[in-house]
């Protein structure tokens, strides 16, 4: 419906056959602008609950720079807009401490943004934020995914914690309504009362991939670059992989973050559900003709990486299968 209605605000330099991740427009020949927008979701509601906003800055830029940079993209700029019930001076300043380092991290400017004050229709504690990115990338530079082929590795980049996808589901299992606070200062784990809270694990900051990802696109052969958001692996890799292609992953080869096996375990939730929900510990993955090149770029900004899978011949439109269940 959505697809329908933008196409009544077109203009010739719009492109739909580049990208996926970001919308690309051509501003020459041979180069292109990449924008992109997201939030954080429900992880905000973690961060009210528990008071901590030092690291949700830094999950607004992931989600949106690492959108960007799936078309090789390189990130110029960041927008940020903010809503709030009422206007804590103190509480905005630690979130936008978190938005400029990841700002600084991704490499990318901080020229801008809105901040709206909602009286009377949010709570006055309520917040809510959003970005806004833009990035530049020449045409004999970009990321399609159309080279993906048969034989290429897939190489994931590891994600600790929940990254910012999944929060519905995790405050449902890990958070009582009747207790919340009682709930986020719990030991996480049983079996490690001094181990960290369930705060801790959850505001777990993400990860920003795009310095990692530019040092890839610097040093090795990338034939395609999936951000593994909303819908996990199952639900993302495929959007950078062609028609008569499937991915193969083998889930031995990655680390779970205890987490995801906690939620499991206290909320019974089935594999099927984890990997629809949860990204599973990998935040991208990258299909190349040469994984060593790229696991080192990756690592040369202290950013891990590793072979977790392959890409193998199919029919039809691209899917995501487990080794474990074959």
């Amino acid at each position: 419906l959505i697809r329908e209605l933008a196409g009544a605000a077109r203009r010739p330099e719009v492109t739909e056959d580049v990208g996926g991740f970001a919308g690309m427009y051509r501003i020459a020949e041979d180069r292109y602008l990449a924008a992109a927008t997201d939030g954080v979701g429900t992880k905000l509601e973690v961060a009210r609950l528990a008071d901590r906003w030092n690291t949700v800055g830094l999950d607004l830029v992931a989600m949106v720079v690492d959108d960007l940079v799936c078309s090789g993209a390189k990130p110029l700029f960041f927008l940020d807009y903010l809503a709030v019930g009422r206007l804590d001076p103190d509480r905005v300043e630690i979130l936008m401490s978190g938005l400029v380092e990841g700002c600084e991290t991704a490499g990318c400017a901080l020229v801008g943004g809105e901040m709206a004050e909602h009286p009377g229709t949010m709570d006055p504690d309520a917040l809510d934020v959003a970005g806004f990115a833009v990035g530049v990338v020449e045409r004999d530079r970009l990321i399609t995914g159309d080279a993906v082929a048969p034989g290429d590795a897939l190489v994931g980049l590891a994600s600790p914690g929940l990254r910012s996808n999944g929060f519905s589901l995790a405050r449902a299992v890990l958070i009582d309504p009747d207790d919340p606070a009682g709930s986020l200062a719990a030991a996480a784990y049983a079996d490690a009362p001094a181990g960290p809270s369930v705060a801790d694990e959850l505001l777990c900051p993400s990860v920003i991939y795009a310095p990692a990802i530019m040092a890839m696109l610097a040093e090795a052969p990338v034939h395609s670059i999936a951000h593994i958001t909303g819908g996990g692996l199952v639900g993302n890799l495929p959007r950078a992989m062609p028609e008569g292609t499937e991915a193969r992953l083998d889930p031995t080869t990655w680390e779970r973050p205890p987490i995801v096996s906690e939620i499991a375990r206290r909320g019974n939730v089935a594999e099927d559900e984890l990997r629809r929900v949860f990204n599973l510990g990998i935040g991208m993955v990258v299909a190349t003709p040469n994984p060593d090149l790229v696991i080192a770029a990756a690592r040369s900004v202290d950013t891990a990486g590793a072979v977790i899978g392959e890409v193998a011949r199919a029919v039809g439109t691209p899917q995501v299968h487990f080794t474990s269940d074959i």
